[in-house]
């Protein structure tokens, strides 16, 4: 960015405009913990966001216009000696099947459909599962993705996660994926074998970047 012209472009900057949030439930099985959804619905707690914030002052228009460049260069250093397609992003590939898989797998439907049925007992709408509830439109997510906090929206959540208790319905979603992560792997251990490499090269990479900066 200095060679650009943006000597005192700040090391942890923020976006000229606020960033458009895409909402990912952290746990992956939804909301698990009873105090935060009573407390907090499936939001959190706004002094506590998920994500760090960017330290630094926003960039100027100008110098956002040459950021992309820059950032391409430096991943290109970074990633010196990978191959993106076929060993960088194998395990992300892979992950998006996986995900389908444990989605048919009928023992993880059946346990949905019994969260599902708890749920709609205690009042509230039929989620065809926990995902559905924790992204419901109706929580009016804001620009960091944290919602409203609502007595509608707390009273879900922990209708939500005493059903995932009474139920274990987070613990069968965890082991169905596990079993299917484990079946990939052992399908295609020489792909993961090589991601894996490409990860350790990576490390290796950023341990010399890192000792040259001090």
């Amino acid at each position: 960015m200095a060679e650009h012209g943006h000597p005192d472009f700040p090391l942890d900057p923020r976006y000229p405009g606020d960033p458009v949030v895409a909402v990912a439930v952290g746990t992956g099985y939804g909301v698990l913990d009873l105090a935060a959804a009573r407390r907090w619905g499936y939001g959190w707690d706004p002094a506590k966001p998920l994500a760090p914030r960017p330290k630094g002052r926003r960039m100027t228009d100008a110098e956002f216009a040459d950021f992309p460049t820059c950032n391409a260069d430096a991943n290109r250093r970074l990633l010196r000696g990978i191959d993106l397609e076929r060993d960088w992003l194998y395990a992300n590939t892979r992950m998006i099947e996986v995900d389908k898989a444990v989605k048919r797998d009928p023992r993880l439907r059946a346990a949905w459909q019994v969260w599902s049925r708890c749920v709609a007992e205690q009042g509230f709408p039929r989620y065809p599962d926990p995902v559905a509830a924790y992204t419901d439109a109706a929580w009016r997510r804001d620009g960091d993705g944290n919602t409203g906090h609502t007595r509608r929206e707390r009273a879900t959540a922990v209708a939500d996660v005493t059903c995932k208790r009474r139920h274990r319905t987070a613990e069968l979603w965890h082991s169905v994926r596990a079993q299917k992560q484990a079946a990939d792997i052992a399908r295609h251990r020489d792909r993961y074998a090589a991601g894996l490499r490409a990860l350790r090269t990576y490390r290796v990479t950023i341990a010399d970047v890192l000792r040259k900066l001090g």
